[in-house]
């Protein structure tokens, strides 16, 4: 009996593990992804390749995102002691459940819905492509809160908010910036006016 608890105990212990450790790289690539598509939106880095290879490097980081996003959930899935259901695991705001969870699950299926559509974009008008696209600007500060949250309740706050807040802020500044008005930004300095 001592060694069906310990096995479960060591199987769960290492799914927590790929849990924690693929919600740490989706973090990761979320950002860089945001940052990415802004700059290439925007045209801020088109010296550096051609547009196509600018949005394919987006659309790989969206999709290494997506990919330890669902590692990150599905690892809920699997454990033998204390396992979410998929319904818990993909419907928000049930009864019984953290409001971190559920901002975490409307996060993830925002940038599903966001994955999908930009595979559609060519059957879709683009300013609704465009307003549906652009709800990652939504998505991003529901998992951020959701992993300041998750690293609260398990204890790795003091080891995480430094790596989190230093990725957060060049990806909200960006995020402010691509909607400033472009006088504004030549105003600073940050863009020259086009002659």
């Amino acid at each position: 009996m001592t060694t069906a608890v310990l096995a479960q105990a060591t199987t769960d212990a290492g799914l927590r593990s790929v849990a924690q450790l693929s919600a740490r790289i989706a973090y990761v690539f979320m950002c860089l992804t945001l940052c990415w598509g802004v700059l290439t939106a925007t045209g801020w880095v088109r010296n550096i390749t051609g547009r196509k290879a600018l949005r394919g490097s987006h659309m790989v980081l969206a999709t290494l995102t997506l990919a330890f996003g669902v590692v990150h959930a599905a690892a809920f899935y699997f454990l033998s002691v204390g396992a979410f259901s998929v319904v818990q695991l993909t419907v928000p705001f049930l009864p019984g459940g953290l409001a971190r969870h559920a901002l975490g699950i409307i996060g993830l299926e925002l940038m599903i819905a966001i994955a999908i559509t930009a595979s559609t974009h060519r059957f879709i008008a683009y300013r609704r492509w465009l307003w549906l696209h652009r709800l990652a600007y939504l998505a991003i500060p529901l998992l951020a809160i959701h992993s300041f949250f998750g690293a609260i309740a398990n204890g790795h706050l003091a080891v995480l908010w430094l790596a989190g807040i230093t990725l957060l802020v060049p990806t909200l500044t960006l995020s402010v910036l691509r909607f400033l008005p472009s006088r504004a930004l030549e105003r600073v300095g940050l863009v020259e006016e086009l002659i």
